[in-house]
């Protein structure tokens, strides 16, 4: 996770680093240098809270297409000499992306530029999985010698060289190398090798063994919390416990529930959660509100709480979701996922105390604004608008526009127009089904979209979807 520098929201710049719709329009009307600087500023310094999970390199690559950007900039940066002291996927990983991109697009200056990289980058790994969806037999062949150069001919190299093959994100450039009677030899012994590591792993398996006792498995857990803190081993010992708990092990488990060592215990109230034990909620309650329990308990005790899905949970929940404390934002999550119409109160002022106390961008946001949109909260519109403008993470902001489009009657002539130039697929496939057609541009957009190779199918089918017989809007 990043904590990225993300400017205001009525910005240009604070618009393409949120990914909004509204940002490839402002972009598109801004003055051409401006909008470049802003672009670059976006795909060199990584806006996103989560680069892994969420969605950037389409939306920048269609802008760039769009204003006729230069690639200038994303060479100094992949080639400048920070490179070789951050090597860190996530410095350049947007930048390789985006490239990837364009070469779809058939900008052969980027993959030029991939394979330059791919010779010579330390993200090296990175640009080859790029040019093996985009590049040919041809191209992938002339980087055979500087990639292999990588790997010595030492048993350390070997290793290194096994390695690379077995964990290949796209295993076409390998596989293509090991039919050039110069590689072949080299990399069949190298696949092979990985083949191994991955057989002898599963030989030496860390976890409990068949016929462990609960006694066993709590040690079990406990220990791995003693060697490595960062290491949660308490849900895999959950799941244990499924294993080998008997009738007669329920004293054993209630004892360790209050009073075990915290790994230990977390293991058993997640356990117990789980099974909808009669016990579970009070012990659960118990953890999670002491003041002598540590944060990592807290954080599982009410992790189990909130997977709980029995009647009984939900009418805890209800009790307690007026608290303003951690307890009380679970129970919140509960009636928003599970609850009824009664719960529509709870869980709105659960989602106002959360923004007004933790901004837009507050985790437990995700399952509240979900939970106005199942329970259909007219009245949460307002702030819902307010976590679409507001929030860093396009995720959440997709969430709200699915919250939007089920409470707010004005969200088709609205934020449903701006989302088709979204950059997360799920929320171009909202904004496909719903954005009204009153708007000119948004039948030039659908159109755009449907004939776009690079699109997504889901969001082609909504498409067409609009464009069918019956289909009036369009």
């Amino acid at each position: 996770m990043f904590d990225p520098d993300i400017a205001p929201s009525g910005t240009l710049l604070g618009l393409l680093q949120r990914g909004r719709g509204d940002g490839t329009l402002h972009a598109l009307a801004a003055p051409r240098a401006e909008a470049l600087a802003a672009l670059n500023d976006c795909v060199l310094r990584d806006p996103r809270r989560d680069w892994q999970v969420e969605n950037r390199s389409l939306y920048y690559a269609r802008l760039y297409m769009q204003l006729d950007g230069g690639l200038e900039e994303i060479e100094r940066h992949l080639f400048h000499p920070d490179d070789l002291l951050d090597t860190g996927e996530e410095r350049t990983g947007l930048a390789l992306a985006v490239l990837g991109h364009l070469a779809a697009y058939g900008r052969d200056a980027a993959r030029l530029l991939l394979r330059s990289y791919a010779a010579a980058g330390s993200n090296w790994r990175w640009a080859l999985d790029e040019l093996a969806l985009r590049d040919d037999d041809a191209g992938l062949m002339t980087l055979a010698p500087a990639v292999l150069a990588r790997f010595p001919a030492t048993e350390q190299g070997e290793a290194e060289l096994a390695a690379a093959v077995r964990d290949a994100f796209e295993p076409r450039p390998w596989r293509l190398w090991a039919e050039d009677p110069r590689y072949g030899a080299r990399l069949s012994a190298a696949g092979e090798q990985g083949s191994f590591d991955r057989w002898q792993r599963q030989l030496r398996p860390r976890g409990p063994r068949p016929g462990w006792s609960v006694t066993e498995v709590l040690k079990w857990v406990q220990e791995g919390l003693d060697l490595e803190p960062a290491e949660h081993r308490y849900l895999a010992a959950a799941r244990c416990l499924g294993a080998v708990v008997t009738p007669e092990d329920r004293p054993e488990l209630l004892r360790a529930a209050r009073s075990g060592p915290d790994a230990a215990r977390a293991a058993v109230l997640h356990h117990l959660a789980e099974r909808g034990d009669p016990d579970a909620l009070d012990l659960i309650e118990d953890a999670a509100t002491c003041p002598f329990s540590s944060e990592p308990l807290v954080s599982a005790a009410l992790a189990s709480f909130e997977r709980m899905r029995s009647v009984a949970a939900v009418e805890r929940a209800r009790v307690r979701a007026s608290r303003a404390d951690r307890l009380g934002a679970s129970a919140a999550a509960i009636l928003a996922r599970r609850g009824g119409q009664r719960d529509a109160e709870p869980v709105l002022a659960a989602l106002r105390r959360t923004v007004r106390e933790e901004g837009p961008d507050a985790d437990g946001l995700w399952e509240l604004v979900d939970g106005t949109g199942r329970l259909g909260v007219a009245c949460a519109a307002p702030v819902l608008r307010h976590v679409y403008r507001e929030t860093s993470s396009s995720h959440l902001r997709g969430r709200a526009a699915a919250a939007l489009a089920a409470t707010d009657p004005g969200f088709a002539a609205g934020f449903a127009v701006e989302c088709l130039w979204d950059c997360e697929e799920t929320t171009r496939e909202l904004a496909a089904r719903h954005a009204a057609t009153g708007d000119a541009r948004v039948v030039e957009q659908l159109r755009r979209l449907a004939a776009d190779p690079a699109e997504e199918a889901e969001v082609q089918t909504a498409v067409r979807s609009r464009f069918g017989p019956d289909a009036s809007a369009v």
